[in-house]
């Protein structure tokens, strides 16, 4: 049982480290939608479509592209902008 328990937390962690950045920033292209509904002034509707935008246009390539998300205006984004990253995609060594 502990070892299970165990188990549990360390995917739960991990989880967590994928979604916030190393700076304990929300990474907008992994969050989900509940993390996403976490920043102020986004609930669940606006997470949706920010996930929508991410799925649509194959992630986000800039921070400055949530303004293009429907309900997310220059107002919004600047609460948001110092609270959210955009974190790199490790290439896969020897691959191809």
């Amino acid at each position: 049982m502990l070892k299970k328990t165990l188990f549990i937390v360390m995917v739960l962690a991990l989880f967590s480290v994928i979604s916030y950045g190393s700076e304990g920033k929300i990474d907008i292209n992994t969050a989900t939608e509940s993390e996403l509904a976490t920043l102020p002034g986004i609930g669940n509707g606006i997470a949706k479509k920010i996930i929508e935008y991410r799925v649509e246009n194959s992630g986000f390539k800039s921070l400055d592209e949530l303004i293009m998300v429907n309900g997310i205006g220059r107002k919004k984004y600047k609460k948001i902008k110092d609270l959210v990253i955009i974190m790199p995609i490790k290439a896969e060594v020897g691959s191809g």
